[in-house]
């Protein structure tokens, strides 16, 4: 069974795990931009052009879900 530590604990890993994967995401879509768009508009069909506006749609949604969801919980239960 969990314990307020362990949930502390728990989402403070979660949260380093998930910004550490967006700051790789992000990485990988800015300095290798042309690599990553050649792969993604062959396996899904969607034009270079249009791609950008994806990468920042999904960079800045997975950026809230981590706010949402592992931040703003561990910083609460931080502060009780």
């Amino acid at each position: 069974m969990f314990t307020l530590p362990h949930l502390i604990s728990l989402l403070g890993w979660c949260s380093l795990i998930n910004i550490a994967i967006l700051l790789l995401a992000f990485l990988m879509v800015t300095t290798l931009r042309e690599t990553v768009m050649g792969i993604h508009s062959k396996l899904t069909g969607v034009s270079k052009e249009h791609l950008p506006v994806l990468y920042f749609q999904y960079l800045g949604q997975y950026k809230l879900l981590i706010v949402v969801f592992n931040l703003v919980p561990y910083l609460a239960l931080k502060l009780i």
